[in-house]
């Protein structure tokens, strides 16, 4: 394994929620990240943002390891989710506050 697939690793092992995504949960730098912002947000879910723009290797790197070609990229629990369109169609039909809740992520109950 290379230093940045030990780091994303580590961080997606160690982190029960983590946002791969372009900016950051404060300042989102695409619409696709900050629409995956407002539905974690709004499900008041504590999550970890890992911006990608501040390396080239870590852009990269984060496609490679889950083989997925796009970002954002959302893990629970050390298991890759999806991107925006996955998420937000899991979010409008309650399976990503299930999901959550399956894995013993606090959710707020109003979501």
């Amino acid at each position: 394994m290379t230093a940045i697939n030990d780091f994303i690793d580590s961080e997606v092992k160690g982190t029960d929620v983590v946002l791969f995504m372009k900016g950051t949960p404060t300042f989102p730098q695409c619409g696709f990240s900050g629409q995956v912002v407002q539905i974690l947000d709004y499900l008041g879910v504590p999550y970890k943002g890992i911006n990608v723009l501040e390396s080239a290797e870590l852009r990269q790197g984060i496609k490679d390891y889950s083989n997925w070609p796009t970002i954002p990229q959302l893990y629970v629990k050390g298991e890759f989710v999806g991107g925006c369109d996955i998420v937000r169609e899991m979010f409008q039909a309650g399976e990503l506050q299930d999901l959550m809740k399956d894995r013993g992520v606090a959710v707020h109950d109003a979501a």
